[in-house]
């Protein structure tokens, strides 16, 4: 890979992380100062059960029946109030764990996906740095950087024309493609009919990138194969 490329690339994954850090550390700060601010003003769960106890302190006079049952219930009350506050304390700090997760997730999520679409970019405007191109006609697939795809008849001897011709130097028609794989003469041969077969060969690639990359399109003058040919082998 050419250096301009490298350093380009190891600038945006140094710009990632750098966003992903800082995204996550805003995250946390700001759900922190959040939890902090929720939890100082929830209700003190004790509270319920002070007023009650005030109650019983100021009125000395209620000391019938039905007032002492009153004031029973009503520190029951206090108690069943202050066990729900806890277990609502609870709820909320898993309820903010589970948040923050969830937004450290897409903040890491995203940056990928930026990341990838700036690489697919480059790729799409530079072009697909091919380091090996290993054609093995008998068992017919095509190792493209170590990655392997299995080609029909058709498909392979398509390849192989084109890789033939990147070591030439030559640009093929597709009358030239359809010429050199039947053996006519390429002004018997229909530029449609090679088209058909520089299609059926990106077919059998399958990864539209790869295909669309793998081979181009040269207006006016015909298909080439985007690699070096001091990688292109061929068995």
């Amino acid at each position: 890979m050419p250096r301009g490329q490298e350093s380009s690339a190891s600038d945006m994954r140094r710009s990632g992380t750098r966003a992903v850090v800082i995204g996550v550390a805003a995250i946390v700060a700001i759900l922190t100062i959040a939890a902090v601010f929720l939890f100082l003003n929830l209700p003190d769960a004790n509270a319920f059960n002070a007023r009650v106890e005030r109650i019983f302190v100021e009125n000395d006079a209620l000391t019938g029946e039905g007032e002492i049952k009153l004031l029973e219930i009503l520190a029951l009350s206090g108690t069943a109030f202050s066990e729900t506050l806890v277990s609502y304390r609870m709820v909320i700090f898993v309820l903010l764990v589970f948040s923050t997760a969830l937004l450290v997730a897409s903040l890491v999520f995203l940056v990928m996906l930026v990341a990838l679409n700036r690489r697919m970019a480059q790729i799409e405007r530079t072009g697909i740095q091919v380091s090996s191109l290993h054609i093995s006609r008998e068992e017919r697939t095509v190792y493209l950087n170590d990655m392997g795809f299995k080609l029909t008849e058709a498909a392979l001897e398509t390849l192989s024309v084109l890789a033939e011709a990147r070591l030439d130097d030559d640009v093929l028609s597709g009358a030239e493609i359809e010429a050199m794989i039947s053996g006519r003469q390429p002004e018997d041969c229909e530029e449609a009919a090679g088209a058909t077969r520089i299609k059926r060969l990106r077919d059998s690639l399958g990864n539209q990138l790869v295909s669309e990359m793998l081979v181009k399109n040269i207006a006016r003058r015909g298909y080439v194969l985007l690699v070096d040919k001091s990688v292109i082998r061929m068995q």
